[in-house]
């Protein structure tokens, strides 16, 4: 689809779901709606029923991390419509106490997507039958994929041969990062000039 029909296809969209979805966008030849949280059952539910629209095949529910704005979340859903032979996305914007209704009554599949959704990012979906977590532990502490996570965790899990178990332990750091000594023949050594090396310096 060209950017005029998808122009034209976020138009229809926006218009029959007043109060529900507020604006749309076209880039790089794909058509972005935005929705509002609380309405996105009812924005699916149409443009799956609608039968000329026909977005019957969903592909994914992410989010995206701004930590500086009040609804830190933007949580995005992707379909696509063989009928139109388009794509589609979906987004809305979740603070991280918005409890966002799930999907999964319209499209059992997002079942997984949303349950990592929450894993990674802490998006809270209500209505979903089983909202645990799918790739951290039960126990783990935080949201990997926030933009405020520490790069090394909370946590470090190993396994310790002597109480033969897996023990959770505080993150440690034996290194002071980011501090390094220049002076040590490991990190800038003198090595004698190669030719050309000239070249590279600054005139007079």
């Amino acid at each position: 689809m060209d950017d005029g029909r998808l122009d034209a296809l976020g138009q229809t969209i926006v218009s029959a779901l007043p109060g529900a979805a507020t604006g749309h966008a076209v880039a790089f030849n794909q058509l972005t709606v935005t929705v509002e949280a609380e309405k996105i059952v009812d924005v699916v539910r149409f443009l799956r029923d609608d039968p000329a629209l026909r977005f019957v095949n969903f592909t994914d529910v992410t989010a995206v991390d701004y930590p500086g704005r009040e609804k830190r979340f933007d949580v995005i859903y992707h379909f696509l419509s063989p009928t139109l032979n388009a794509r589609l996305r979906l987004r809305a914007q979740a603070s991280e106490t918005t409890q966002v209704p799930s999907i999964i009554e319209v499209f059992p599949g997002a079942d997984w997507f949303e349950r990592e959704c929450y894993d990674l990012y802490g998006v809270i979906f209500v209505g979903h039958p089983d909202m645990r977590r799918l790739l951290t532990d039960y126990g783990f502490d935080g949201h990997p994929l926030r933009k405020d996570f520490p790069l090394t965790g909370f946590v470090e899990v190993r396994y310790d041969d002597q109480e033969k178990r897996v023990v959770y332990e505080p993150v440690r750091l034996n290194q002071e990062f980011r501090k390094f000594d220049f002076l040590s023949p490991w990190e800038g050594a003198d090595y004698p000039p190669l030719p050309g090396d000239e070249k590279a310096e600054p005139k007079v």
